[in-house]
């Protein structure tokens, strides 16, 4: 890699660090509905300048629905009740795990035996940092958060089937399939007067917080990132999305004083290393079809 996209990856992974602390300062002021809603309002400004790309309806939604809305209000959701952020920022990289194992399910694509050492590592990691659940934050959030990597799992997958589209402009019209239902489901949960009031009244520090996720992490960081999966194989770019959960978590003990119990920590380094093993590991290969 050219070393001026070098310091691109480095940008991003920090800035998708960084974006899970300014989601934390935001729901001070937010619900992760609302929150989550004007994330990708702002992120779906360019919508008003490009058109939309030559795909279906129905596959916009779907991958909205579970790439955007799926993985970040039930990650909005865990951090509100408790869910310490940089404990948060691991899980959700868990995906990975996720990922495999889905591919292998509807696309027959056997893992490598490094790969089933790391989902072995990382499902290992989960399970320790399960241990831990119900003393500073409730098993129902815990629970609400796996949704997240679930979620950017299966949308992960169904983004395979948007190759040649340009990156830019199926992002931003994602941001606005997702925009829309969660403004509606705000509405519905929160009422409309305190949506409003809640908008009215947001701090300079509110608004920072949801230009920083919104703007910079959802809509930028993103396409950047796509720049560099197009230019580059996946192999050299992937990698660097390593880092997000250690900048999420020094940053959260930073800012927040959080600390990490010997458990729970040798969980989230089991969950990390063994999501380094599967994405170093060769891409698995597709299972022989039988006659």
């Amino acid at each position: 890699m050219k070393p001026a996209d070098i310091l691109i990856a480095l940008m991003v992974a920090i800035i998708w660090g960084l974006a899970f602390v300014a989601s934390r300062i935001a729901l001070d002021e937010f619900s992760p509905e609302l929150m989550t809603a004007m994330r990708f309002t702002i992120a779906a400004v360019p919508c008003l300048f490009i058109p939309k790309p030559k795909v279906a309806w129905s596959f916009l939604i779907a991958i909205s629905f579970t790439l955007f809305l799926g993985q970040f209000l039930s990650q909005a959701y865990g951090i509100a009740h408790g869910v310490p952020v940089g404990l948060t920022s691991v899980v959700v990289q868990s995906q990975a795990l996720f990922t495999i194992g889905f591919a292998a399910l509807a696309f027959g694509e056997r893992p490598t035996p490094a790969q089933t050492l790391g989902i072995v590592v990382a499902a290992a990691g989960l399970l320790m940092i399960c241990g831990t659940v119900g003393y500073d934050f409730s098993i129902t959030a815990f629970a609400v958060l796996m949704i997240s990597p679930i979620s950017f799992a299966i949308g992960n997958l169904l983004l395979r089937g948007a190759r040649g589209v340009p990156m830019f402009d199926l992002f931003a019209w994602l941001c606005l399939a997702t925009a829309v239902p969660l403004f509606a489901l705000t509405l519905v949960l929160n009422g409309p007067a305190p949506t409003w009031q809640s908008l009215i009244h947001m701090s300079l520090t509110g608004l920072i917080c949801l230009l920083m996720i919104g703007a910079i992490s959802t809509s930028i960081a993103y396409w950047l990132w796509g720049r560099l999966l197009r230019d580059y194989p996946a192999a050299q770019v992937v990698p660097f999305a390593l880092l997000v959960p250690f900048v999420g978590s020094a940053a959260s003990s930073i800012v927040f004083g959080e600390r990490f119990g010997p458990l729970r920590l040798a969980g989230m380094l089991s969950v990390i290393g063994g999501i380094a093993v599967m994405v170093l590991a060769r891409r698995p290969q597709p299972l022989a079809k039988t006659a």
